[in-house]
């Protein structure tokens, strides 16, 4: 087991691997730095390799899937996860990792937005778009992570050892920031300054596609995460339209005697049924919910025993 492990996930990043390398081996002279090549064509393993680089590869395209494979198969006390773009300080990672090993932390995010992020980023709507997916996250899971999309961050051996892998692709950082967030681990904001790419290096992020596989996350994790929430507010949404075209109905009976839209009556009263459907069906998921919770810190006590086991191996 490593005692600090640097994960740098790579795609075509041959213009600034070998600097992000480097910095990292300056500033963390005990981790050991893993780049993860994700099918370059650029010579990016070959020069992450000739910069003092433990290089792997992940040949399913995808960040999400190079991250699994990364956190399947390393095990260390402290782990920071780095783009290798060349845009984040690698002089903020001996903090980040300090508040995991000494400060219990299981998560410690690398907070850009609130130092040069906004000036420095030259993408259009980037802004914009982590603005929304920040305030959408913490609003509906009650959390106060400062950046959701961050790729800097710095984990715990519990985080990444019972963490679900679900993501492919760039939509990863919101899942970890929500997973974290439900799983009441412990997460520190560390703000860093983010520098843009430099010239010649180009985001792989395409900002209107990912942006949207990013809220379908937010969308699809708060169904699995806030059942109860989340069916509530179909359940309301169907008992309002239900309600709206059954009031005349009603209106015309209770006037009349008679019911001269009775098609009407029908569809209101079968979409009533399927509102409280939905809202039994977030009860029951809740409850269900509450049992994975148990669960999970059952699993999370046998990962902290693993770790403790392979630290005294090491020893």
């Amino acid at each position: 087991m490593d005692k600090i492990a640097v994960l740098i996930p790579c795609y075509n990043e041959s213009l600034t691997v070998q600097k992000v390398v480097g910095d990292f081996r300056r500033v963390l002279p005990e981790a050991t730095i893993y780049v993860y090549d994700n099918n370059s064509t650029d010579g990016t393993a070959e020069l992450a390799a000739a910069a003092g680089a433990v290089v792997r590869h992940e040949y399913r395209q995808g960040k999400g899937n190079v991250i699994r494979r990364m956190f399947r198969e390393i095990d260390a006390e402290a782990y920071i996860m780095v783009d290798g773009d060349d845009t984040y300080p690698a002089e903020a990672a001996p903090e980040m990792v300090r508040l995991v090993l000494e400060h219990g932390a299981d998560m410690v995010v690398g907070d850009r937005l609130s130092s040069t992020y906004f000036t420095e980023n030259k993408r259009p709507f980037h802004n914009t778009g982590n603005a929304l997916v920040r305030l959408a996250i913490n609003g509906l899971f009650g959390a106060h992570i400062k950046d959701i999309l961050t790729g800097y961050r710095a984990m715990s051996y519990g985080f990444v050892k019972t963490y679900p892998v679900l993501a492919k692709g760039f939509e990863i950082e919101t899942e970890m920031s929500i997973h974290a967030v439900h799983r009441n681990m412990q997460v520190e904001n560390v703000i860093i300054d983010y520098r843009d790419r430099p010239a010649g290096s180009e985001s792989k992020l395409n900002t209107f596609a990912d942006g949207f596989k990013a809220l379908c996350t937010i969308a699809r994790l708060y169904k699995n995460y806030r059942p109860f929430g989340f069916f509530s507010i179909l359940a309301a949404v169907l008992g309002l339209i239900s309600l709206a075209f059954l009031a005349p109905v009603l209106g015309d009976y209770f006037a009349t005697g008679l019911v001269p839209r009775f098609p009407t009556l029908i569809v209101c009263a079968c979409v009533m049924v399927a509102a409280l459907l939905l809202f039994v069906s977030g009860v029951m998921l809740s409850s269900l919910l509450t049992k994975d919770d148990r669960d999970f810190e059952f699993r999370l006590q046998q990962v902290e025993h693993w770790k403790k086991q392979s630290v005294e191996t090491k020893l």
